[in-house]
């Protein structure tokens, strides 16, 4: 039998399987129907019976279909405004390679720090470090800002999708994509559900947390994880060149014959920086920022540097909106019939009478690995936070330990899927990552950064006063 037949019966019998099963206590019917549609579209991300665009909108099709919800429902995650981020993501990547900037910043890269394959990861770690507190946003720091960059980097060392993908080109966007979990973790404003969570934790456990207190209490275990996750990818997982200080000379003789930047280049440098100050300046300006990326791609547009042509022709782009716009719908319609605020109550009612320290522990792991069900950390953070939190308090764990294990883990999960959170998309449908490979490196990575936010952060967090 074919093997992608087979694979989609597997999908299918799965999602029987789940459908016709007795509805549990507390679950309505159209919820667990959506779960089990749900299910199944995972389960088919996983297997790709079919392309996961393809995928997904038999799944949202299903949906409807099966009057599970309604159409406009379905459908409701091609409107998110992070689907439209990372479409535009994927222009300013496109812009970059056209004008040939990124070329540019690439070869410079390359003659400062480009001595060893090494020394690059650890020089793009730090570049998202540094820009971090001022973009409340990891798609648009990770996906707008170092994508590009990244991006072209490998092509210049002549590392593609297609054409020697672990030359170089897989180690730099897995390293760069990881370390972004942990840096996210490491201010308030570095990604969005943080400043939901401070709102929850003072409403469950009247906990107040500021920026200086939260920066304090994730410095230690953040620095670790930027040492050693890209040290970490670099063992596991590889480039095939160690030392490239040849690559160092043909940067600079490169950047000799590019000569002056050109008209092109000075737009898309103007359109950068500008989304830059815009994203890093939105808590004053109120500026969303997917409006700020569709602003840059109008005015690469009006300006002549990209056509609309090359616009519609951009398969990366439309593919990622097909397929996580498909899953978003899904998992939003999932929070909305009242599953996932069933299982955050179900999972953390297990726990009532044990040591907290117990319970904690089981209550960290449970909402760290359950990511592998939801598409959006914003929307795991409001379904699951507050509920895991109280249970926390109430088994007399320490409320900023729990609050701030909470909070950390957020964060950190964005690396376990390539549909974990917005930027995941963007570097999967690069073509440089296998799945398998994707999800072997974003468990390992997901083990060590819990060990060194749960295990070391919470003894740094004591060493504070904080619990």
């Amino acid at each position: 039998m074919n093997s992608k037949l087979t694979r989609g019966i597997v999908v299918i019998v799965v999602m029987l399987g789940i459908w016709y099963c007795p509805v549990p206590q507390g679950l309505s019917q159209q919820a667990w129907h959506l779960f089990a549609i749900f299910a199944a579209t995972i389960l088919g991300f996983i297997l790709q019976p079919l392309p996961l665009g393809a995928v997904a909108l038999i799944g949202v099709t299903f949906a409807a279909l099966s009057n599970t919800v309604k159409p406009n429902e379905a459908l409701a995650g091609f409107s998110n405004t992070t689907i439209w981020l990372i479409v535009s993501a994927f222009l300013f990547a496109k812009g970059f390679i056209k004008t040939g900037l990124g070329r540019r910043i690439s070869f410079k890269l390359i003659e400062w720090f480009g001595s060893s394959a090494l020394k690059l990861g650890y020089t793009l770690v730090i570049s998202d470090f540094i820009i971090s507190p001022a973009t409340p946003s990891n798609t648009a720091r990770c996906g707008g800002i170092l994508y590009p960059i990244v991006r072209s980097l490998a092509s210049a060392f002549g590392s593609e999708p297609r054409q020697s993908p672990r030359k170089i080109g897989s180690y730099i966007l897995a390293t760069t994509f990881q370390a972004d979990a942990p840096i996210a973790a490491m201010f308030i404003t570095a990604c969005a559900p943080n400043l939901l969570i401070v709102a929850f934790a003072q409403d469950v456990a009247n906990l107040s947390i500021s920026w200086g207190t939260w920066a304090l209490a994730a410095i230690v275990p953040g620095l670790l994880s930027m040492l050693i996750i890209p040290y970490f990818i670099y063992k596991f997982y590889p480039p095939e060149i160690k030392e490239t200080k040849e690559a160092q000379r043909v940067a600079k003789e490169e950047l000799n014959n590019m000569g002056k930047m050109s008209r092109g280049e000075w737009v898309i440098t103007g359109v950068f920086v500008g989304a830059l100050l815009l994203w890093s300046t939105s808590q004053y300006t109120n500026i969303n920022a997917t409006v700020v990326a569709l602003l840059g791609v109008c005015v690469m547009l009006v300006s002549g540097v990209l056509e609309w042509d090359e616009i519609i022709e951009e398969k990366g782009a439309w593919d990622g909106m097909m397929w996580m716009g498909g899953i978003v719908g899904l998992a939003g319609a999932l929070n909305k019939v009242g599953f996932i605020p069933w299982f955050a109550t179900a999972a953390s009612g297990l726990m009532g009478h044990q040591d907290w320290l117990i319970t904690l522990a089981v209550l960290f792991l449970i909402y760290m690995y359950s990511h592998y069900t939801f598409a959006s950390l914003s929307a795991h953070v409001t379904a699951m936070y507050g509920a895991f939190l109280a249970v926390a308090v109430s088994a007399g764990a320490p409320p900023f330990l729990a609050a701030f294990g909470l909070a950390a883990l957020s964060n950190l999960m964005a690396g376990l899927t390539h549909y974990a959170t917005g930027s995941a998309p963007l570097y999967y449908g690069a073509g440089y990552i296998q799945q398998k490979d994707w999800w072997n490196i974003g468990f390992c990575c997901s083990v060590i950064n819990f060990i060194i936010w749960i295990g070391i952060g919470s003894m740094w967090w004591k060493v504070l006063g904080l619990w």
